[in-house]
């Protein structure tokens, strides 16, 4: 299949299962800000985010081998996916010893329980999601996620408003979702036929965890750059704006669902298309076309945050609307950072993106000590875009080693300085913002509308041949 073709149907694929499941989840907002306080939500993020902290650490990002091994047509993939599994496993063994720690933290000591089991399902559902993913399996890929989010959905109607379990039926939900979906898994795929400790592979294993240990450093660096603030703003400003600024989060996710429906395709993509001889157009023609996607994304999403925000929060989190345009800045930046990690992750050289990381969360530390105390939660979103924005340029040059994308630099700088403008303006909010705002997504879709129109038209000539 041609490979604009494959990387089309593959997102389409992902895209019905991503979108559907990303849509059910994002429907919750009015459930969760009418039966939660902002306090109960902003405890609930510290939960989830100490989870995802340590989710990298314990399961030593194995999933991300079991990607990228799984792929390649060589590898033994019983020996690929028992790696996996016994990683997590001896990794989850380790982190018992820990219990008495987490005992110790005034934040989450009455959670303990939830974050380890939290930590445990969210490792082995990755070892098997990532597993089947790579192995061309996207139409299971896409259901299982689909049937996980629906899963969440009813175990939180349930939990909140039927149980009203609060805080802790919010974090079993999810807990049971990635149960449910490791036993359909198992059963549906027949996992248990690829998994044996007899089959370990010492080089194989070795190989894995050396291509896996610094995405460990990495996730924990990205956890620092997202998460972190999270912290700051609880303990210069309290739980309470800290569960408006959660909620705020949750808005520019829907850039996030469009970046996740595609990556999944992307990283098929970019492991098995790297070595073709025409890589570097196949490469610059695909992140003009995401980078596009993107920069018109944001811009819609920042002229209708206020309505936005009044469709899906009740109205003690209204006021959180302030502080989306600059997260909306923070997830557009990601997601070309996102977009350049597949380059290191396709030569297996992640060390790099391991550094560029720890720049972008030192950077984001300094700017959110400097900054919430005089700027407050805005301080925090600013901090966090800055600091994705200077790991992409890092990246940009880096990887360059690799492989020379073309940037159409005039036109990636003009679509940031428009959008920039436009957070930057919405934030004011001035008489008649809807004027403004909706000229600036005129301008936006200008300015990408000719790349657009050109990605098409080659995409509809591969067809046509």
């Amino acid at each position: 299949m041609n490979k604009y073709k494959k990387l089309i149907a593959n997102t389409f694929i992902f895209g019905i299962g991503t979108f559907s499941s990303k849509l059910l989840v994002f429907l919750l907002m009015p459930l969760y800000t009418r039966l939660l306080t902002t306090a109960e939500y902003g405890v609930i993020d510290i939960i989830v985010g100490t989870a995802q902290l340590l989710f990298p650490v314990v399961g030593l990002s194995i999933g991300e081998g079991v990607m990228r091994f799984g792929i390649d047509k060589q590898t033994n993939k019983k020996q690929v996916f028992t790696t996996g599994i016994s990683t997590v496993g001896v990794g989850f063994l380790v982190f018992l010893c820990f219990i008495p720690i987490f005992l110790s933290n005034t934040f989450i000591k009455d959670y303990t329980a939830l974050v380890y089991l939290y930590v445990l399902m969210a490792c082995v559902n990755n070892v098997c999601m990532n597993f089947i993913r790579s192995q061309g399996r996207v139409k299971l890929y896409a259901f299982t996620g689909f049937l996980a989010s629906l899963l969440v959905v009813v175990y939180n109607v349930i939990a909140l408003v039927i149980l009203d379990l609060g805080i802790i039926g919010f974090v079993m939900s999810t807990i049971l979702s990635d149960l449910c979906c490791i036993v359909f898994l198992v059963i549906t795929a027949k996992l248990y036929r690829f998994f044996s400790l007899s089959s370990l592979n010492k080089a194989i294993t070795k190989q894995m965890i050396k291509y896996s240990v610094p995405m460990i450093t990495n996730s924990l660096f990205w956890w620092i750059t997202n998460v972190s603030d999270r912290y700051f703003v609880i303990y210069f400003l309290g739980e309470a704006v800290n569960g408006l600024y959660a909620v705020a989060y949750k808005i520019p996710t829907i850039i996030n669902v469009i970046v996740l429906i595609f990556t999944q395709a992307w990283n098929i993509s970019a492991f098995t298309e790297y070595d073709d001889e025409k890589a570097v157009s196949f490469f610059s023609t695909v992140f003009k076309t995401y980078r596009a996607v993107i920069f018109i994304a944001g811009a819609f999403i920042i002229a209708l945050i206020k309505p936005l925000t009044a469709i899906l929060v009740s109205a003690d989190f209204f006021g959180s609307w302030k502080y989306v345009p600059l997260l909306v800045l923070s997830v557009v930046f990601s997601c070309f950072v996102t977009f350049l990690g597949s380059i290191y992750m396709a030569n297996k050289k992640n060390t790099m993106s391991m550094i560029t990381t720890l720049i972008g969360a030192v950077s984001n530390i300094v700017m959110n000590f400097l900054l919430i105390p005089k700027y407050g939660a805005n301080g925090a979103a600013f901090a966090t875009a800055m600091s994705y924005l200077i790991v992409f340029i890092i990246r940009a040059i880096d990887t360059r080693r690799f492989m020379k994308i073309n940037y159409s630099m005039g036109n990636l700088l003009a679509n940031m300085v428009l959008i920039c403008a436009q957070a930057y303006l919405s934030i004011t909010d001035i008489p008649n913002m809807w004027v403004y705002q909706t000229l600036f997504v005129v301008l936006i879709i200008s300015v990408n509308f000719k790349l657009a129109m050109s990605f098409i038209q080659k995409l509809l000539s591969k067809y046509k041949k």
